[in-house]
């Protein structure tokens, strides 16, 4: 793996949602909070604390930006939705990242948010239809137009981009 900051390489829109991408999407989706948990199983405070590459976040910053990354998707959703093409707001996550709630609250909390948060949002993307994922929200840190297949398919890459922060970490360092 040459870089480690995409250690499952950068997520690929191809244009188009389809019924097996949403499927298959959906499931990955409904899986990363149990793939999180197994990431971080049995690390210790000194491993929680390391950084999954040098310059980057510490496991416990990754485990605590999931569910809140996963939130603002989450609503972003809902917006979409029930307005017509919202403008989303941005969120500084890498000083969201560095607040004091990161650094004192357990792993636990943010896992189980994950849990209950992707059960709410599962249950939410199964509801919808194939038009429904051509609604649109608008980014303006991006300043582009973002479609909810194609965030589908970001969120899906998300949870997989990140625990494989942490599993190519422990493989690296030999942390079984």
């Amino acid at each position: 793996m040459s870089d480690l900051r995409y250690p499952i390489g950068q997520f690929q829109w191809e244009g188009e949602l389809t019924q097996g991408r949403r499927t298959q999407w959906i499931g990955e989706i409904a899986e990363a909070p149990a793939a999180f948990r197994a990431a971080v199983a049995g690390l210790n405070t000194t491993q929680v604390d390391t950084p999954y590459r040098p310059g980057g976040w510490t496991v416990r910053q990754v485990v605590h930006h999931v569910p809140d990354s996963h939130l603002n998707a989450y609503t972003r959703f809902k917006l979409a939705l029930t307005e017509d093409q919202p403008t989303i707001k941005p969120y500084e996550e890498a000083r969201w990242a560095e607040l004091r709630d990161t650094q004192s609250v357990s792993l636990e909390v943010s896992l189980a948010l994950l849990d209950a948060l992707h059960h709410r949002w599962v249950g939410l993307l199964r509801s919808l239809s194939l038009a429904d994922y051509r609604r649109t929200y608008k980014h303006p840190e991006h300043g582009r137009i973002f479609s909810l297949g194609e965030a589908l398919g970001i969120y899906a890459w998300h949870g997989r981009h990140h625990t494989a922060h942490i599993t190519s970490l422990r493989d690296r360092k030999g942390w079984k």
